[in-house]
């Protein structure tokens, strides 16, 4: 089974990684070679060189020279994993298979952009991890393998993007077999059940102390790396913060976004309901507690 394989960030390395280690016969890899829009963007090219894979660089995959590079090595399926654009009907009808493409939730429920950062924001407690094969919608195609992730309190973007890679390495190596042998199975996705989630705005990661600490911790979490960081302003500079801890705060007539406590780098504010401690973050400067405390 002849693979050609698009993708740009952290989580198609492991999953060509996967591929190569399983000797799948991947004959070319379209890529970036450099991302200002993805910031979990990640080199494959040493990938393909070991692995003596060749690659193309491409800004857009739908253009005629990519295409026309694709066509060809006659893939018998592509496999599209970490690319930010939708892909066209002429190269989704390329290869014999179709184009396999992943999303990280439970399809149909909650398509579209920044699965992981929302998950988190929302404090859901479970998504899925899920391989289908691509359409011209927003990841509405027939689904091939889907497995449910529990999502722990504790976990933030970093370790759930690590769980849902991990999980994904295993469903890919069966489902390469699956595919190879044609012991696949499709199943339609029902989309009376769809909801799409919208683009994340740099708005949508600022810090609001009239928040409740809960949904604090929830944003921090969720923006934490490989993602951009939440952040706040204090004396007009934007501070990135990138973890943070419910803590109890019982007074019921302090205002929000007042300052509780600074010591060793860590800073206590009120928030609507209680307060949160800020264990890392970009301060340079404090803000002082001051009669009745300052504020951020």
């Amino acid at each position: 089974m002849r693979i050609v394989f698009i993708g740009t960030v952290e989580f198609s390395a492991r999953m060509l990684s996967k591929l190569i280690d399983i000797k799948a016969n991947v004959v070319g890899v379209v890529t970036k070679e450099k991302s200002d829009f993805n910031s979990d963007f990640f080199d494959l090219v040493p990938l393909c060189k070991t692995a003596s894979i060749p690659f193309k660089f491409a800004a857009d995959v739908n253009s005629n020279d990519t295409v026309g590079w694709i066509k060809s090595l006659n893939p018998d399926v592509i496999f599209c994993f970490g690319w930010s654009s939708l892909i066209k009907k002429e190269l989704l009808s390329l290869p014999k298979i179709g184009v396999v493409g992943f999303h990280p939730a439970k399809l149909p429920r909650n398509r579209g952009r920044h699965p992981i950062i929302w998950t988190l924001v929302l404090g859901l407690s479970e998504t899925a991890s899920t391989f289908f094969i691509m359409d011209e919608g927003a990841d509405s195609g027939d689904i091939l393998s889907q497995k449910i992730i529990e999502v722990r309190y504790e976990d933030n973007a970093r370790s759930l993007y690590n769980k849902i890679a991990t999980i994904a390495e295993s469903q890919l190596e069966q489902l390469h077999y699956e595919l190879k042998d044609n012991k696949y199975v499709r199943a339609e996705q029902d989309n009376n059940k769809a909801s799409y989630w919208r683009k994340r705005t740099e708005q949508n990661g600022l810090i609001n102390f009239n928040m409740s600490s809960r949904a604090i911790y929830n944003l921090v979490r969720a923006l934490a790396k490989p993602y951009v960081g939440a952040h706040l302003f204090y004396e007009g500079k934007k501070i990135s913060v990138w973890k943070v801890e419910e803590i109890a705060y019982n007074a019921d007539d302090i205002e929000p976004g007042k300052v509780l406590r600074v010591s060793d780098n860590i800073i206590d504010v009120k928030s609507y309901d209680g307060a949160v401690r800020i264990l890392e973050h970009e301060f340079k400067t404090y803000p002082e507690v001051e009669r009745g405390g300052g504020e951020v």
